[in-house]
């Protein structure tokens, strides 16, 4: 990840570990922070009013789809062959006992529902009531958040408000996604 004012590379583990853990096994998942609650959830408001923002590099990245009614794997490019940049926050945690420190970071997604493209990943959301599927509007498809080029130094030093300025969900045209060729079972 890159994080910081004076920007450095860091390898991190991917499942921020809150500052109130008392061992860097989180039992829940802190791997995607949701970036309309991140402020308000403990395991979060920390780094973001720290401004400890940072940008996790990926080739690629990959989500389900289910519009056939089982599970298909799509990967997500840049149109343009470029590298993403995605919006993440970071921790340092440090073990109070041996004094051993843990980074570690967590992706922000965002809400996606009406996007053309993101708002097809996931698994539906069911009624528990009817066991049958929520209508578009009342689903919580999600999308990770790009940081262009351009904007990174704003993503990594600039205030709260000019980061927030940034959490969008990405236009399709930045998008090269197909569904990932099914693996060959003999090989």
């Amino acid at each position: 990840m890159w994080r910081g004012s004076l920007w450095s590379l860091v390898a991190g583990r991917w499942g921020l570990i809150p500052p109130f853990a008392v061992s860097p096994d989180v039992k829940f998942a802190t791997y995607n922070a949701r970036s309309e609650e991140m402020a308000s959830k403990a395991s979060f408001r920390d780094a973001w009013a720290r401004g400890q923002r940072c940008i996790i590099p990926a080739t690629a990245f990959y989500e389900p789809n289910w519009e056939t009614g089982r599970n298909v794997w799509w990967r997500f490019q840049r149109a343009d062959g470029e590298p993403w940049g995605l919006a993440g926050l970071w921790h340092r945690w440090v073990d109070r006992r041996s004094g051993e420190a843990h980074e570690s970071y967590t992706m922000l997604t965002l809400h996606a529902n009406g996007h053309p493209l993101m708002g097809r990943m996931h698994k539906p959301e069911v009624d528990p009531a009817t066991r049958q599927p929520l209508p578009p509007d009342l689903q919580d498809k999600r999308s990770v958040i790009p940081i262009e080029r351009g904007d990174v130094g704003q993503w990594l030093a600039g205030t709260v408000a000019e980061a927030q300025a940034l959490l969008k969900v990405p236009p399709v045209d930045l998008f090269d996604a197909a569904p990932e060729p099914p693996k060959d079972k003999a090989g």
